[in-house]
């Protein structure tokens, strides 16, 4: 059978830091619509092929809702179907969620938008708008334009003279696209989230470059009737000298310090994967090609910029853990 949960027990778990999924099964257009900030959409018609992945302990206290449609039970007969032990549904759907002072969100990926611009407004990101950034280009300033997004997006428009340098591998190869340490670096996505963290990454590594981010991306470019070039295939080159990633190894050691990240061996996330109490993720953050080619069974492919900006598609239980691997000790 199934059991409804009132919104505020789920409120309570999210605030208590418990691990639970709070899983909006509707499509993505009406989620985007309106739902909670932690609603999580995998969608009825993706459920079998995306929630092991997502939810994998079978055992994660699962939440389900919809917004009367009447997908929620349906959702939740098939979880269980699929061994998940602690379905229930959401007392009352997004309305209930709403009656008992739950706050409402549009957009997709919000905790991850969120996230960019609360980093933009404590650490003062720098930026410049698309006139700006276009009057650079038009006076042959010494600068390049880094596109921090996946490389098909890239692809489909980019800002021109940008070359495609996705979020994660920023650090890695900024030192080889800028040399001097006055060309300026100007970063760039499709809105906003990963130019600014791309920028602010760049700047807490302590590149010696001026940095800024475009405001708004390609929308703002294109909001701006500036030009946009399509099927670009500019991209960063591919060795790496030994030089620089040993000072960028240097720069994430001090970093991680500073923001008191771990890092963890083996063995221990092996004791984690047993855990039958608490999820471990273990995510991938190198280039889709170095993945396809040795990926440790059981992680899943999270290129590092991709995962910051949408975190909720890799990861759909709260409170859960999150381990990431590369294979050079800066990326992750």
């Amino acid at each position: 059978g199934l059991t409804s949960t009132p919104a505020t027990e789920v409120r309570a778990a999210l605030l208590e830091r418990r691990e639970v999924a709070l899983l909006d099964v509707r499509e993505e257009d009406p989620y985007a619509q309106c739902h909670p900030l932690y609603g999580v959409n995998l969608p009825l018609s993706r459920l079998e092929a995306d929630a092991c992945t997502r939810i994998p302990r079978r055992d994660t206290p699962v939440v389900v809702y919809d917004d009367g449609e009447g997908l929620a039970e349906i959702a939740a007969r098939r979880l269980q179907t699929l061994g998940y032990t602690r379905v229930n549904l959401l007392h009352g759907g997004l309305q209930g969620w709403f009656d008992a002072g739950g706050e409402l969100f549009q957009d997709v990926n919000t905790p991850s938008k969120a996230f960019g611009e609360w980093v933009e407004s404590i650490r003062h990101t720098p930026s410049l708008s698309a006139p700006e950034v276009q009057a650079l280009i038009d006076s042959g300033t010494d600068m390049v334009v880094l596109d921090a997004r996946r490389l098909d997006e890239y692809q489909t428009m980019n800002i021109p003279t940008g070359v495609s340098v996705p979020g994660a591998e920023l650090v890695l190869r900024a030192r080889a696209m800028a040399p001097n340490p006055n060309t300026r670096i100007i970063v760039n996505c499709a809105g906003r989230t990963r130019s600014i963290i791309g920028a602010q990454t760049l700047i807490n590594f302590g590149v010696p470059n001026p940095v800024v981010a475009l405001e708004n991306g390609t929308q703002g470019w294109y909001l701006a009737d500036f030009k946009l070039e399509k099927q670009s295939t500019r991209r960063y080159p591919a060795a790496i000298e030994t030089g620089t990633l040993a000072s960028a190894r240097k720069a994430a050691a001090s970093l991680m310090k500073k923001f008191n990240v771990s890092e963890v061996p083996a063995k221990q996330v092996e004791k984690w994967l047993q855990d039958p109490a608490r999820t471990t993720y273990l995510c991938d953050v190198r280039t889709p090609e170095e993945f396809a080619r040795d990926a440790i069974p059981g992680t899943v492919h999270a290129p590092g910029g991709q995962l910051i900006q949408a975190t909720d598609q890799w990861v759909a239980s709260r409170h859960a853990r999150v381990v990431l691997i590369d294979s050079d000790g800066v990326r992750a």
